[in-house]
């Protein structure tokens, strides 16, 4: 003990315990002490205090009263105080003595130490402090000893130290005094007399207070004073005062709060009762607060474990009030930190324990919710506990009861209400000790989706604090992706089966939720786990053009975006204020912040919340919440508080003043050395000095201490500064000037400031769009600007106001604007910024906006560039934005010149690789001249692959290298491994220009990796640009793949688990900051996470550990293993799972494909699997051939025969499998003869087998397609083998079914094809005219037999002759027409039969031979065996595959009797009607309907007789009725209810005034019943291949809304509401007149049929073209239904408004001529073309507007424009396939969310227009307006290609399509050619008397003829005839373009 150090040393030291005392005037006593003995005594005074908790404070006491007495030894015990505070690890020796400094001081008093000789020491506790600043830094305890100690004198002296009177400090130090006081008085102990004395005279005297007075001191100061004497507690039983024990200090709180009570009823509860509310919420966290920065500033646990005593005081108090949300989160976050130490496990588990029973007594919702938070990091801490470590000699036996108690009462002893959180807790160690958790665990989560696991956690892990979510993430990555078998029994491999991953929206969403959370700073601890997240849930759709990632605080504006249900003159509100959906995100986050590790940002946050919450705003966004979220938040909130706002925006004010951070100054805004967080967060915080919005103004210290906040703020910060005009600073002027000085600049290598900046612009170009979008109207947007009662007291730059409307919600007011985005920086500028940090969309709209400026029009200006070496800046600009953007088309319309650099980036952008390759070799030789003079800038996709990651400009040195580098890409891309690894040998031996090039570097890196070449190594490696660049992370990826594989190959362990770390935690920091809009970045990123986790499954594979090893010991790695294994197939198997999964999502997309496809290859090798290589191999030459990659294809066949020539295998399966798909590589290569000739020979040495039947049936297709061979020979030695082989080895299997349907169609499109061949040649004109000659010689052969029979002997002789020898030519001409006729049958019938063996057996020829089943009916309907075969199809075939073709069947049916007879072609075809409607009434029996009222006209119908009525079908149809009746008599009847009611509707009579009114239905319209058996006829629903029909398969017919809406019209059709069982209201269009809806039905029909086509196409399918449909159904010739087509604006509505007079010409187009004037202009002049011109120059187009102001965010900008300009190249060409015509703008329908085109109005088609008045002769509308939605590249690019692409799958499929068309011909409509009567009456202009003169006089026969007409002139152009001459595709569609009137 120190005590004895006198007796042991000779040397008398002060002293202070509980037991001895010895004093200073006793040590000054003894005379002065040896000074050698003093320092050993110091020394060991520290030596003690280090090592030994409980005499650590009387060891540092008695060194500071040794530097008090003895001046000489200052300095040692200043260094020995040093040194103990550093190894106690504190900062510095005043942060550790300000632990102790209250028990120094009392003992000080109590020793009678000199205060004076304390202020002479003053530098041992604060630095460089005045003596007065000393004692008030020490009175708060050293007033009370005095006081205590009743020593008057030191009282008197402190207080003129101090320069204040006495009874002033006592007071204003009343709160200590009296806490400490008081708590002696309360703990009963040695001298608590003294605090009694002091609280009743002492302090009334020193104070020169009454007791009144003193009464009101303690009032006035409850919540201090608690606050202090929660301070004193300590963990020792009898602790040195000022502290006392946890008992004591809760008995003085109960003391002080509930009164001065008897001891038995203060004993009697632990808790308070606090009458007085001391303890309501917001106060227990303001305690909590105050302890926390204690508990923080503790560093070491000896001191931190008296700090946390607190804590537990703070909980006994509360009792069941620590069970509210906020209280008891806060102390799960602050108590779970500590719980890994392990000298404070036990009391931190006391502590979780009693906050566990104050939830048990009070269980509610919001509790459980805290607990669930917490629950996994706190076990997740405690099972870490109780592990035993080996190095650490730790055993189970040693593991804490506490800890293992807590375990249980959070797990097995917990509420149930808690077992859907404990259900998502980590799998628990096998280890004894956790045998009853893990047991019970596992029994509660046997039911437990995985996937219910994941969309929990990722809800409930946005807003949770990073320690939170690493602990609860690496539970959920264990039980889903480390290996781990999967509650109630499911495998990985089965869980990895299921949809969850690949298509599930939700865990999609999910997962990416998780990647956005890794982009801060704290997230470290999470990215390598949400990497293999990632992996599982792939690339999704590889030709999105978009990568659509969950919405951000990023996408969230002040003002929202145009309602979609709009016109064209919107109304919307510019409030510059924060809106309230961010709002709600900023309160989210501050949520998150409240369980921050750091006290500060707490208590920060919590005067943020205290602020927003006091702001009606605030409170409107806090009712958002749900009741948890709530709970926690509003105990910051005393509801609307101005007098509080107002208090903390001074305070604000003054803070903002007092820092030195100003926006004038440039080291503010410049990046060079900062990480963001430094960037970002002051600059904010200076920003929002000169905001006047309050919610803004409250964030202001939050902003600089958190850069999420202030990313999430800066956008309306700026907003706000727009639209202020009550600054005196230039704040535009300012803003833009720094922004383009330090932001937009080369030198600028701080990515993220970039992107940040460029989210500002946008929103400002919001406000800018906006307010245009809105018209005339715009003025009125301020009245929207919501008043706020806050004054702005903001930088001195401001003009600042006393009134409190300074602080006013402004509306901006953006006409003075000279950008649209408010700023004066040159668009160029920043597209070009947009273009590093891969906002590729960003870069393009900005583009777009400089060509407007520039160019006065959309326009990239001269279209000819092929005289500039030099491509202009923003053609560059835009192709490097477009090459990375995954679109196939937009390149073409920006490259328009021949340059080499140009032709590159073309050949690469179409993975024409060994062109590329020769044009780079080509650059690399005229290099020498070429870069004197400066080459093209413009970089290649190759080269643009890098230029996010590099500066503006590009040095010379790396222009040179470019081409050099693109010659190693297409020599790696081309799979030429030799020469490139020579290259790059000769590269690196050179000059050495490369040594230190990063990108060349990965290349080389690449190549080695792909090459097995392990032994690669670069000695020279660095950077050749700033780290700091966005995804410069990734530049090593290849470097650490080559490392990983190297290690996987020779089991270094350590080596290969550190790299894969390190890839996978810098791929998902790049994918978590990377742009939405670099998708072509994102999808090669995903690849590469992919290839990681095959990596590490292929570790365990080849280098298993035990589990326990596994999970415990992996810090321990290292290269242990000498014999790997070699992995079976089964091994394998998720591996070839994961694989055949990639392969089919990837969708041949060979540029993401190609590096797996690699890696893999190498994977197999290392692994050493053979059988898997080969197979791969294979797999992978099919995959390439498909691509067109077919160098790396016939790369992959030479490796995959070497490999089986080592093996000497070649009879095997496999290998001729191998050699059949290098025969199917020389066919795609177009060497026929050389495939065919492989084939034969596989044919010749192959066992005959299943395989075979391919062979044989590839064969016979090649050589018909070539017409190489006879068709016999065709047939019969290769077709019908094919078959044979392909029935004679059928199995059950779905491989076995598609072999034999596909040997069978082959065989049958081949027969068709003949039998199309021959039946042209028996009608073509030759066959006629031999025909006549025929017959002219059997007349002649007649004539002769008859003189024959009377002419002479030698007459005879001649006749004879003559006769024998037309009887020869006779007999030889009809054997040759017999034959041909013959074959042509047998043909047939081999068609016939293979078509239907087709259908009976497979699906995926449905739809072909479907169609060109039923057109071979049609035309051949008289033929006996065509009737039979039909026969046989009925009965065989399911009736579903004739379905899409029902309509078409259905109409022609006709004569009744012909029906009744059997084996007649009507009684087939009534058959097969029948049994569809049987087996499928819902899609039948209405169109039966339709049948049977085909002579049901409206009496009133002005041209009745224009119908043409067929009443064979009427009666037939009527007939077939009744016949169902029998089989489906509810549905016959509840849908001719349904006819009936929508006819009744359609013809309802209305008044010209009820025209844009809803009128009232008719009683017996409105008040029918619900029909169950009916579907909504809209609706559209699955065919039931089960024929089933189970209820909940459609919608059904539950009644009509009780009104309907009156169009305009001659007709006047109304719209209505229908209701459905599903909840849904179908809106509906019911029509009655002259317009026959079954041909809009038909033609619906036909571009759904083109739909299916465009979908099978790849295409046409990964460019998502499409038409759009609605559902038609006519009821009657003149009545029907159409589908409503929600959400979309007819084109002409838009562009000038529904009144004519406005629109977006109107708003847009300022200084233009109106459309009124327009017209009248060129209805005036004579000279139409000048008059059109004029026009033209006066109205410029304004639709691409449309795209600017319905889709905000450029990535939808430009998703949307894309989709409509496909939707409008599919359209274009379908309309002039079929001649649709009648295309103005109004039947013309623009959807406002997808932006795709809708047509209606389909009357006038199969060139109609033609009649029209004024004859519309373009194929198709492709105006300016249309082209200008376009974009700047217009109509070249996406358009012309789409065109091309689409017309070419209607040429490629014109049969089916021609089937649909002859509808026409078999169902005439009225008046169908489009007569001039009709014609008139399209262009508003009929005349009466010539209609009734006119009425009648068409037939059917006559419709028929137009019909067929028309038919041809489709198949005219399917077949590519245009004028008369045959075109290519590309030929074609030019033809059609250049015909448009543009």
């Amino acid at each position: 003990m120190p005590n004895s150090f006198s007796s042991n040393f000779g040397v008398a030291l002060v002293f202070y315990s509980k037991e001895k005392l010895v004093t200073a005037r006793e040590v000054l006593a003894t005379g002065p002490q040896p000074r050698p003995k003093v320092e050993t005594v110091i020394i060991t005074l520290m030596q003690l205090a280090l090592h030994s908790e409980k005499i650590e404070l009387e060891a540092v006491f008695m060194m500071c009263a040794v530097s008090a007495i003895d001046p000489c030894q200052r300095e040692l015990v200043n260094t020995a105080l040093d040194n103990l505070s550093r190894k106690l690890q504190y900062m510095s020796r005043m942060k550790y003595l300000e632990e102790l400094i209250g028990s120094i001081l009392f003992c000080w008093v109590a020793c009678g130490v000199s205060i004076a000789a304390l202020v002479e020491i003053r530098q041992l506790f604060v630095s460089d402090a005045e003596p007065s600043y000393f004692l008030q830094y020490c009175f708060h305890w050293i007033l009370p000893a005095l006081v205590l100690y009743e020593d008057n004198s030191n009282l008197s002296w402190v207080a003129k130290i101090a320069g204040q009177p006495l009874p002033v400090i006592v007071k204003d130090h009343f709160v200590p005094i009296f806490s400490i006081c008081m708590t002696l008085h309360c703990s009963k102990s040695s001298g608590f007399e003294k605090g009694a004395m002091v609280l009743q005279n002492s302090i009334l005297h020193l104070a020169e207070i009454s007791e009144n007075e003193r009464d009101k001191l303690i009032k006035k100061n409850m919540v201090s004073i608690v606050s202090h004497i929660l301070s004193l507690a300590s963990c020792a039983s009898d602790p040195i005062i000022p502290f006392f024990s946890r008992d004591t200090v809760s008995c003085a709180i109960q003391t002080v709060v509930d009164g001065f009570l008897e001891m038995d009823d203060r004993c009697a509860s632990s808790s308070v009762i606090d009458k007085i509310n001391i303890f309501r919420p917001d106060r227990a966290f303001m305690f909590i607060i105050e302890m926390h920065y204690k508990i923080a500033a503790a560093i070491h646990y000896r001191h931190k474990c008296h700090r946390l005593a607190s804590i537990e005081v703070l909980i006994s108090i509360l009792g069941h009030r620590a069970a509210l949300s906020s209280t008891s989160n806060y102390l799960f976050n602050l108590i779970g930190q500590f719980i890994g130490c392990h000298a404070l496990q036990d009391q931190c588990c006391r502590i979780i324990s009693a906050l566990l029973k104050t939830f048990k007594s009070n269980p509610s919702k919001e509790t459980v919710g805290v607990l669930g938070e917490q629950l996994q990091f706190l076990v997740s801490k405690l099972v870490a506990c109780c592990i035993p470590l080996e190095a650490d000699g730790q055993s189970s036996a040693s593991v804490s009861s506490q800890v293992l108690s807590l375990l249980h009462e959070l797990t097995v002893d917990a509420d149930p209400s808690i077992y859907d959180y404990i259900r998502e807790l980590e799998p628990f160690p096998e280890i004894d000790i956790f045998e009853g958790i893990r047991n019970f665990h596992q029994d509660l989560c046997r039911a437990y989706s995985p996937r219910d696991h994941l969309l929990k956690f990722v809800k409930r892990s946005c807003y949770l604090p990073p320690r939170l979510l690493s602990w609860s993430l690496q539970a959920l990555h264990k039980k889903l992706l480390a290996g781990e078998t999967l509650h109630g029994g499911k495998s990985l491999e089965e869980f990895v089966d299921d949809t969850y991953w690949h298509s599930d929206g939700e865990i999609v969403h999910a997962v990416w939720t998780l990647v956005r959370m890794c982009a801060s700073d704290d997230a470290s601890r999470i990215r390598g786990l949400v990497s293999d997240f990632i992996s599982g849930v792939g690339i999704g759709d590889p030709h999105s053009v978009v990568f659509h990632l969950p919405r951000d605080s990023n996408h969230m504006h002040v003002c929202g975006p145009i309602s979609p249900n709009g016109a064209s003159d919107i109304i919307f509100s510019m409030d510059t204020s924060v809106s309230e959906e961010l709002l709600i995100a900023l309160l989210k986050v501050l949520k998150k912040y409240l369980m921050d590790d750091s006290v500060k940002i707490v208590d920060i946050t919590s005067q943020t919340l205290r602020g927003i919450l006091s702001t009606e705003r605030g409170q409107k966004a806090m009712l958002s919440f749900d009741s948890y979220e709530r709970s926690l938040i509003e105990v910051h909130s005393k509801g609307i508080n101005c007098e509080l706002v107002e208090k903390l925006l001074m305070d604000l004010e003054k803070k903002f003043k007092a820092e030195d951070i100003f926006l004038e100054k440039s080291t503010t805004w410049v990046t060079h050395g900062k990480t963001f967080e430094m960037w970002i967060c002051p600059l904010v915080y200076s920003l929002i000095g000169y905001c006047n919005d309050v919610i803004l103004r409250l964030c202001q210290d939050v902003a600089l201490l958190k850069p999420e906040v202030a990313e999430l703020l800066l956008p309306s910060v700026v907003v706000n500064l727009a639209g202020r005009k009550d600054v005196d600073v230039d704040i535009w002027k300012l803003i833009s000037c720094q922004v383009q000085e330090h932001i937009f600049v080369e030198s600028n290598k701080l990515i993220k400031s970039i992107q940040v900046w460029l989210n500002v612009l946008n929103e400002l170009r919001f406000f800018y769009v906006l307010e245009r979008s809105s018209g005339p109207l715009r003025k009125e947007s301020s009245k929207h600007a919501k008043p706020s009662s806050y004054s702005s007291r903001s930088h001195s730059s401001l003009k600042t106001r006393d009134s409190a409307s300074t602080l006013c919600a402004m509306a901006i007011a953006t006409s003075s604007w000279e950008k649209v985005y408010w700023l004066s920086i040159d668009y160029l500028i920043v597209a070009r910024s947009a273009i590093i940090c891969g906002s590729y969309f960003t870069s393009m709209m900005y583009v777009e906006n400089w060509c407007e400026e520039h160019f006065h029009s959309l326009t990239l200006g001269n279209p000819d560039f092929s005289n500039l070496e030099m491509l202009p800046e923003h053609i560059e600009i835009l192709i490097s934005a477009i090459t990375q953007i995954n679109e196939p088309d937009s390149l073409y319309g920006i490259i328009q010149s021949h340059t080499l650099t140009s032709q590159i980036i073309t050949f690469e952008h179409e993975g024409n690789w060994n062109k590329a390759l020769e044009y780079y070799d080509l650059q690399v030789r005229s290099e020498a001249t070429a870069h004197m003079d400066g080459s093209s800038r413009t970089l290649s996709w190759a080269e643009t692959q890098s230029l996010s990651h590099s500066p503006f400009s590009i040095l010379e040195d790396e222009t040179k290298r470019k081409p050099y580098k693109g010659l190693i890409r297409s020599l790696q891309q081309i799979g030429c491994r030799h020469v490139l690894d020579m290259y790059c040998q000769g590269l690196t031996s050179g000059k050495g220009q490369f040594q230190q090039d990063l990108e060349f570097t990965e290349l080389q890196y690449e190549a080695a990796w792909r090459a097995g070449n392990w032994d690669f190594s670069i000695l020279y490696t660095g950077a050749s640009s700033d780290s700091s660049h966005q995804h410069a992370k990734t530049h090593n990826f290849n470097e650490n793949l080559h490392g990983c594989l190297r290690a996987l190959q020779e089991g270094d362990s350590d080596e290969f688990h550190r790299k894969l770390k390190h890839s996978k935690e810098e791929l998902v920091w790049t994918v978590s900051h990377a742009s939405e809009e670099s998708t072509e970045f994102i999808y090669s990123t995903i690849i590469k996470f992919q290839i990681l986790y095959h990596l590490g499954i292929a570790w365990e594979i080849r280098w298993p550990t035990s589990s326990y090893e596994a999970i415990k010991l992996q810090k321990h790695k290292q290269k242990m293993f000498s014999d790997p294994i070699i992995p079976t197939m089964d091994q394998l198997s998720w591996l070839n799972k994961d694989w055949s999964s990639m392969l089919t999502k990837s969708q041949l997309h060979m540029s993401l494909l190609e590096p797996f496809i690699a890696f893999r290859r190498v994977l197999l090798q290392i692994l050493n699997c053979n059988n898997c290589t080969t197979q791969h191999l294979l797999q992978s030459a099919s995959t390439f051939r498909k691509g067109s990659r077919f160098s790396q294809a016939a790369a992959a066949l030479h490796e995959f025969k070497f490999l089986y020539v080592g093996t000497g295998d070649q009879g095997s399966t496999p290998y001729w499998l191998g050699r059949l798909e290098e025969a199917k590589l020389l066919r795609a290569q177009g060497q026929h003869e050389m495939a065919i000739s492989l084939g034969k020979y596989i044919l010749q040495t192959y066992p005959l087998n299943e395989e075979a039947s391919d062979v044989y049936r590839l064969v016979g297709k090649w050589l018909a397609e070539t017409r190489s061979s006879n068709s016999r020979t065709i047939l019969e030695k290769y077709l019908k083998p094919a078959v044979s082989l392909a029935e004679g080895h059928k199995t059950a299997d779905k491989k076995s079914a598609e072999r034999q349907s596909q040997t069978h169609f082959h065989l049958a499109h081949y027969a068709d094809a003949l039998f199309r061949s021959y039946e042209e040649r028996l009608n073509s004109n030759e066959w006629q005219a031999a025909m006549r000659l025929r017959k002219h010689k059997t007349l002649e052969l007649e004539a002769l037999i008859r003189r024959l029979k009377g002419s002479t002997k030698g007459e005879k002789i001649d006749y004879s002759g003559k006769i024998q020898e037309l009887q020869k030519q006779l007999a030889m001409d009809e054997e040759e027409a017999q034959k041909l006729e013959d074959d042509r049958d047998n043909f047939l019938s081999i068609a016939l039969e293979g078509y239907k063996r087709c259908l009976v057996i497979g699906e995926k020829y449905d739809l072909r031979v479907v169609f060109r089943l039923v057109s071979l009916w049609f035309s051949l309907s008289s033929r006996q065996d065509v009737i039979n075969n039909l026969l046989k199809t009925i009965d065989e075939v399911q009736t579903y595959k004739f379905v899409p073709l029902v309509y078409q069947i259905a109409s022609r049916i006709g004569n009744i009797k012909d029906g009744t007879v059997p084996n007649n072609f009507q009684f087939a075809l009534v058959s097969l009607v029948k049994k569809m409607a049987i087996d499928h009434p819902y899609h039948t029996i209405l169109l039966l309907l339709a049948l049977a009222n085909g002579d049901r006209i409206k009496d009133k119908q002005r041209s009745r007789n224009s119908f043409v009525v067929d009443m064979d079908k009427k009666l037939a149809a009527e007939n077939l009725l009744r016949e169902l009746s029998a089989y489906h008599g509810p549905v016959v009847r509840q849908m001719k209810q349904m006819v009936e009611i929508y006819i009744k509707l359609a013809e309802l009579e209305t008044r010209r005034e009820h025209t844009g009114k809803k009128v009232p239905l008719p009683r017996e319209i409105r008040s029918v019943r619900q029909l169950e058996r009916v579907p909504v006829v809209t609706a559209n629903f699955p065919v039931d291949r089960s024929c089933q029909y189970s209820e909940g398969s459609f919608p059904y017919f539950k009644g009509l809304a009780d009104s309907v809406m009156v169009m305009n019209g001659i007709n006047a059709p109304k719209v209505v509401e229908c209701l459905g069982s599903d909840g849904r209201k179908y809106k509906q269009l019911a029509k009655s007149g002259n317009d026959d809806l079954r041909q809009d039905a038909v033609m619906e029909q036909f571009f759904g049929l083109v739909n299916t086509f465009l979908r099978n196409h790849r295409d046409t399918w990964k460019r998502r073209l499409v038409i759009r449909t609605y559902k038609v159904v006519p009821f009657t010739p003149s009545a029907g239904v159409i589908e409503w087509v929600d959400g979309t604006l007819p084109l002409g509505d838009y562009l000038i408004g529904s009144n004519r007079n406005g629109g977006a010409h109107s708003r847009y187009g300022i200084g233009n001529w109106s459309f009124l004037k327009c017209r009248e202009h060129m209805s005036n002049e004579k000279d139409k073309r000048k008059a059109f011109q004029e026009v033209c120059e006066n109205l410029r187009p304004v639709l691409h507007y449309f795209f600017l102001e319905r889709f905000l965010q450029p990535s939808d900008w430009f998703e949307k424009r894309l989709a409509y300009t496909r939707s409008v190249a599919a359209t274009s060409m379908v309309g002039y396939i079929v001649g649709l015509g009648d295309r103005h703008t109004m039947n013309i329908l623009i959807d406002q969310a997808t932006a795709e085109v809708v047509h209606i109005d389909l009357g006038v088609a199969f060139e109609q227009g033609l009649m029209l008045k004024t004859p519309e002769r373009v194929p198709f509308r492709l105006t300016r307006d249309i082209i200008d939605g376009m974009g700047v590249a217009g109509v070249e690019g996406v358009f012309r290609k789409c065109c091309e692409e689409t017309l070419s799958v209607m040429r490629t499929n014109k049969e089916a399509l021609l089937t649909i068309i002859e509808v026409f011909i078999h169902d005439p409509l009225y008046k169908w050619a489009l007569s001039p009567l009709k014609a008139l009456q399209r262009q508003k202009e009929t005349d009466y008397d010539l209609e009734t003169s006119l009425e009648g006089c068409q037939d059917e026969y006559e419709g028929n003829k137009d019909a067929a007409r028309a038919l041809m002139r489709v198949k005219q152009k399917l077949d590519g005839y245009e004028e008369g001459e045959m075109r290519s595709v590309h030929g074609q569609g030019n033809s059609a373009m250049n015909s448009v009137a543009i």
